[in-house]
């Protein structure tokens, strides 16, 4: 998009391809060959990593001793970084720090770390009310020093929402370094047509589960592991169910968690468990649900973007507190949102919960204002 609506020059610089590993998915525990065309209408390079364990979860799985000549022989003038916690990346990010200004992108957030006030205390206030739950305060002071190194090497960063640059200005940025550029989806491909073929074709896959018009359906779609945390979805739904017998509750997807909850759930006749989907049929699969549901616990858990999925899907969303765009998306036009690993919260929230087609400002959370927002700031 930002080739099409601007006269920009862009080249992308990969440094992990799947095809290392089969595109073998190590958390859907499967291989994975996407259905939607994901090289096309843009310039793009694939670096060699030369990693002895390449990988995209530990700082040395991504090793591209060529990358920085690579950008250099194109004569970048502009370089925006995915991620710092890789050594190409990083080596990236010192390299042309005072050469080139050094964008970057990530979504991380302070939500695991369950600070209370935190905002007063990174402006120096308040610290002895200090009370973090889960990590030493003192482990957390650590981080904080060694992130804000991490991030002294970049110049702007592009964040993606409220709780993101929350992150960023906890870890030193200042205003003047931010710049909002929204986690966003393909909204487009996932809204219905005039003849709304997705919805008949998610109403007729709930006919052959043998689910009626009247049953309430909670939907979780993503990797079955502990980060999502589909085993407190499960629980809450096993206590309400004897009081609710229309509810119903579908998980879609794979992972290290899969056996367990098919193991707990083998004698509920109202759980179903539907495999991996490929991207073309996601617009039908968040319409099974009545209600899409994110019990996220983290660590680590970021934006979700699945939220904005089932939203473009028009369906109201239930997520957790430890969810990165709770904050941005979930409001009362659009959902709710319970105390992160509280079954009474969450099932509280499920049995109070009222279906509505969600009001959200899709062109806000958009490719297209990805788009604008970069080129307003490259041109300012």
């Amino acid at each position: 998009m930002l080739t099409k609506e601007a006269e920009l020059k862009l080249r992308v610089f990969y440094t992990w391809s799947q095809k290392e590993q089969d595109n073998y998915d190590t958390d859907f525990n499967r291989k994975i060959d996407w259905d939607i065309p994901l090289l096309e209408g843009y310039e793009y390079q694939f670096i060699q990593n030369l990693s002895k364990n390449p990988g995209i979860h530990h700082y040395n799985g991504i090793d591209c001793p060529s990358l920085n000549k690579e950008i250099e022989n194109w004569q970048a003038t502009h370089i925006l970084v995915f991620g710092w916690n890789f050594k190409a990346h990083f080596k990236a990010m010192r390299h042309f720090k005072g050469k080139i200004p050094v964008l970057f992108r990530g979504d991380s957030t302070l939500l695991d770390y369950n600070i209370i006030n935190y905002k007063q205390i990174f402006e120096g206030k308040n610290i002895k009310s200090q009370i973090l739950y889960g990590k030493s305060y003192i482990k957390y002071l650590f981080r904080k020093a060694f992130l804000t190194y991490i991030y002294n090497k970049i110049d702007t960063a592009f964040y993606v929402g409220t709780n993101n640059k929350d992150y960023f200005v906890a870890h030193g940025l200042k205003e003047n370094q931010l710049v909002f550029v929204p986690h966003a989806i393909d909204n487009e491909r996932f809204f219905d047509s005039y003849e709304k073929q997705y919805e008949e074709k998610a109403k007729k896959w709930r006919q052959d589960l043998d689910i009626k018009k009247n049953d309430r359906v909670i939907l979780f779609a993503g990797k079955l592991e502990k980060k999502k945390n589909p085993q407190i979805l499960l629980d809450a739904f096993t206590h309400i169910k004897k009081n609710n017998p229309n509810f119903k509750l579908i998980f879609l997807g794979s992972g290290e968690l899969e056996k367990d909850l098919k193991s707990k759930s083998s004698n509920l006749n109202d759980v179903y468990f539907l495999p991996f989907q490929n991207q073309s049929m996601m617009p039908v699969v968040y319409r099974l649900g009545d209600i899409f549901c994110l019990p996220s616990q983290g660590p680590g858990e970021t934006w979700g973007l699945a939220v904005n999925e089932a939203l473009a899907c028009n369906r109201p969303v239930l997520v957790s507190d430890k969810v990165g765009c709770a904050y941005d998306l979930v409001n009362i036009k659009t959902g709710s949102v319970f105390e992160s690993n509280d079954r009474i919260s969450l099932q509280n929230s499920l049995i109070n919960f009222n279906l509505y087609e969600p009001q959200w400002n899709a062109s806000l959370w958009s490719f297209h204002n990805i788009s604008k927002n970069i080129i307003a700031f490259l041109n300012s």
